[in-house]
């Protein structure tokens, strides 16, 4: 049998090995010259707007909305399709999640349903880019602009995606990036907080080490002071010099890495199309690039858990992104939330799987993909 096919795996070239190596022969290996270098070049990726490294999105999920000082009983509106973090933030920073069910076509937060939720209690908007698909941000921000409400963009599967001919990141408020190991670029663990907000950004900049008042970096220069003042209790969420030197190569690549996804993406479609049993993603009306951090088909009519089972016994990995939030213990319990309170996240959380997809997938590789759909699905 053909080795085994995970559904995800990162394209590390040998100058990021080397950097890696490099940096570990230079011992300086935590927060160090090489996150400020990472930074200084997300900034220009995302039209020079200011880009704060972390040790993952989740953190720049938290360390967001907690410089935006959100009181108890604020409510902050998302959706239920997305991983759980998303909702953790929100709780961990002293907020309430409100939940908009999504549009069943893109798998995004349902814009229509979206100023029915706004109460006098609600202080930020957190769309949900889900899969690497941008939302319809227009009437997003329309609203929150009408409302004064915040908008922190969870970005964690969209770094390099377009809305209307702009990156995500490169204008609006707040957008925070994931460089897990299955996203579209990696630094094993982290992410990125991007904003041009100067409050948000020295909170960040305090609360993502210690509360203290200058990075270690600075500190333990030739030219530092080991002195330190600290301004507020802070956070150990510092991305690491050995994270920030596969960044640094990762990055150049990544429209490269997209153009790749978006290939492998035609295919998928053109030789599913006419498959009853599965359920394709679907493109919006308004001009976007898809990033396609993940592949995302539903399953019409075999069992899911039953589907990837039999994709295992074929070497094939499967993902599940997501099961709908709200239907966790922990959200039920605290939020009242029952399943059916959000249909179509039901539905989409109940069926969906991800494909394998990533840039150095070979075309044969594919193709044993969709012919073990082929078998399972079909009995071909």
């Amino acid at each position: 049998m053909s080795e085994f096919l995970p559904f995800a795996k990162p394209a590390l070239s040998e100058a990021a090995i080397e950097e890696v190596v490099a940096c570990l022969r230079s011992g300086w290996i935590t927060t160090g010259p090489r996150v400020q270098k990472f930074e200084e070049m997300l900034s220009a990726y995302h039209g020079g707007r200011r880009a704060l490294a972390l040790s993952s999105a989740t953190a720049g999920l938290h360390v967001a909305l907690l410089a935006l000082n959100l009181k108890e009983g604020d409510e902050v509106i998302t959706t239920p399709l997305t991983f759980v973090a998303t909702l953790n933030t929100i709780v961990l920073a002293g907020g309430k999640p409100v939940l908009v069910d999504i549009d069943p076509a893109t798998l995004n937060m349902d814009v229509s349903r979206l100023e029915a939720a706004i109460t006098k209690r609600t202080r930020v908007i957190m769309p949900v880019h889900f899969a690497g698909l941008p939302c319809d941000l227009d009437p997003i921000y329309a609203l929150a602009k009408k409302h004064n409400l915040r908008v922190v963009e969870d970005c964690a599967h969209s770094i390099g995606a377009e809305y209307k001919g702009k990156k995500l990141g490169s204008f609006g408020d707040i957008a925070v990036m994931s460089f897990h190991p299955n996203k579209n670029m990696t630094t094993g663990e982290g992410g990125a907080v991007i904003t041009e907000d100067k409050d948000v950004i020295n909170a960040i900049e305090r609360l993502r080490f210690h509360g203290i008042d200058r990075n270690a970096f600075n500190r333990f220069a030739k030219s530092g002071s080991v002195h330190y003042d600290v301004v507020l209790p802070g956070f150990k969420y510092n991305m690491m010099d050995m994270q920030a030197a596969l960044g640094i190569h990762q990055l150049p690549e990544l429209d490269g890495f997209i153009t790749k996804r978006i290939a492998f993406v035609k295919h998928y479609m053109e030789a599913l199309k006419d498959w009853p049993e599965l359920l394709l993603p679907r493109a919006p009306h308004y001009p976007h690039k898809h990033a396609w951090h993940l592949f995302t088909p539903r399953l019409t009519k075999m069992p899911r858990d039953e589907f990837i089972n039999a994709m295992k016994a074929e070497n094939i990995g499967i993902g599940l992104h997501y099961e709908a939030c709200h239907v966790f213990s922990w959200y039920k319990e605290h939020c009242g939330w029952k399943p059916g309170d959000f249909p179509h996240a039901l539905a989409a959380g109940n069926s969906i799987c991800s494909l394998p997809l990533f840039p150095t997938m070979t075309n044969a590789e594919q193709e044993r993909v969709i012919k073990a759909l082929a078998k399972i699905l079909k009995n071909d």
